[in-house]
């Protein structure tokens, strides 16, 4: 019963917090402010985000074509097609209910190639660790970009003595963790260490095939795709059409956090992409209609091509 109920939970809270920002956002802007951002969804040049979507699109089929080196190191094979359509009902899903991407990209192979679950899945995470170290990456270069702009706001938002205490405190926990991750026997710190164990086994798997190179260059291409799906979104309005690169890449981690943490980014993307745009002089109006166009555009592109893909596959391997 309990892990019934924190099923439901997992699927129905991410979705409620998405309806909550998006009319809380909604409700907090003035008539004239509604006006004005209905104007910039108006005004805005489709031709950019049209693009964007052709990166998104050749990032996602990199993402396809990348996990047939992963299967190969493991003696299993794939047609493209099968993993190409697979990924998209991925991202569908994930919309859905979070995470369950991951699984049902495993049950496509399971039930069209006979690959087993467990090997599926297992070469789903050692992509996925590798894809969360780019990340952090990513996270790095927007802090070593844009240092000055975060530690002012930082200052201006939170005093100097309470930024000291939540720096000790921080500290503090983090030591706390290592200390107790190191040395404690708790069947949950097991647990943990067991995971992490099985993630670092993923990532080593990943330098030991023999296509690592051709992995690690698809690798670059889905993530150089991302970016350039963002980037390129950014002239569609005018107001956003000048910030510089390291304004893109703090912009792109953060939405890509809120993305991995909820249904696809529903109600949250937007939100806090506007709230960052903001902090760089963008208009609340406009940094919100921005970050509202590339959800949607993203959205209705995943679920075309997921709802295809579901149809397709079938169609696709009869023989099977």
């Amino acid at each position: 019963m309990k892990k019934k109920i924190s099923k439901i939970l997992s699927i129905l809270l991410p979705i409620l917090l998405g309806v909550f920002l998006t009319i809380y956002t909604y409700n907090s802007f003035t008539p004239e402010q509604l006006e004005e951002m209905k104007s910039y969804f108006r005004n805005a040049d489709y031709t950019y985000i049209f693009i964007a979507l052709i990166f998104g699109f050749i990032s996602h089929a990199a993402r396809a074509y990348r996990w047939r080196f992963m299967l190969e190191h493991m003696g299993y094979h794939s047609p493209f097609k099968n993993n190409f359509m697979a990924v998209w009902i991925a991202y569908f899903m994930n919309m859905t209910i979070p995470r369950s991407g991951e699984v049902s990209r495993a049950l496509v192979l399971k039930k069209y190639e006979d690959i087993p679950f467990d090997k599926a899945f297992g070469s789903i995470i050692a992509e996925r660790v590798v894809d969360f170290i780019i990340l952090l990456l990513f996270i790095a270069t927007a802090v070593l970009l844009q240092f000055e702009v975060l530690k002012t706001f930082l200052l201006n938002t939170i005093p100097v003595e309470k930024l000291l205490i939540y720096g000790i405190v921080a500290f503090v926990i983090f030591l706390s963790a290592i200390l107790l991750f190191v040395y404690s026997k708790s069947k949950w710190i097991l647990i943990i260490k067991g995971k992490i164990s099985g993630l670092t086994e993923g990532l080593l798997s990943v330098w030991r095939m023999e296509k690592k190179w051709s992995f690690l260059f698809y690798t670059a291409i889905i993530w150089i795709g991302y970016v350039l799906t963002f980037y390129t979104a950014i002239f569609a309005l005018q107001e956003t059409s000048d910030i510089s690169f390291g304004v893109v890449v703090t912009a792109f981690v953060i939405g890509s956090l809120a993305i991995s943490f909820s249904n696809g980014g529903f109600g949250v993307f937007p939100v806090l992409i506007a709230g960052i745009l903001a902090l760089y002089g963008i208009p609340k109006e406009a940094g919100t209609a921005f970050g509202w166009i590339i959800w949607t555009s993203q959205t209705v592109q995943i679920i075309i091509l997921g709802g295809l893909s579901f149809l397709l596959l079938p169609i696709l391997n009869r023989k099977k």
